[in-house]
């Protein structure tokens, strides 16, 4: 018996409905890079370990090496490239790690800018370990942990409306 390798999708990338034919076994990091260049969708270790793959789907940040591009078929996903705002401009995340020197090499950027974006919509002022915890599952080869640690935290007093003097604690 023959079963179906490929399955038609439909699906909301940034904003945009797509229809695609996926064969059932590829990633939605695939999908994602090689049907719609969304290069901001990183390879990294392919066992959803990194982080550098990182979407958000339906409002909560995936790994999308390790979710399956047939698994995304009435979804709403977002990528970096979705953060930009319709003259260009940066998110207030984005912003925040250029402000604050948070991108190096720029290989897991794009995982930790979505996943501080799917908690800061919560509106909550995090400490620092709670920031360090909800960013682990990313891992950052050049080591600019304290830089995406400063990013984060001013889009969070951005956002929260905080005052700067209240911003180092």
């Amino acid at each position: 018996m023959t079963k179906k390798q490929y399955k038609m999708i439909t699906c909301k990338i940034n904003g945009k409905e797509r229809t695609a034919v996926v064969d059932v076994r590829a990633s939605l990091t695939d999908l994602l890079r090689n049907e719609y260049s969304l290069t901001s969708v990183k390879k990294g270790c392919e066992v959803g370990e990194c982080g550098a793959c990182a979407v958000i789907i339906d409002g909560e940040c995936f790994n999308s090496c390790i979710y399956l591009a047939i698994w995304a078929d009435g979804k709403e996903i977002t990528t970096v490239e979705g953060l930009v705002g319709p003259d260009g401009e940066l998110s207030d995340v984005q912003q925040a790690f250029v402000d604050e020197t948070a991108v190096q090499c720029g290989f897991c950027t794009p995982g930790f800018i979505l996943e501080a974006e799917t908690f800061l919509q919560k509106g909550k002022i995090y400490t620092d370990e709670e920031l360090r915890k909800l960013l682990s599952g990313h891992l950052c080869r050049c080591t600019g942990y304290e830089n995406i640690m400063r990013a984060v935290k001013k889009a969070m007093y951005v956002r929260n409306g905080v005052e700067a003097e209240q911003n180092n604690r």
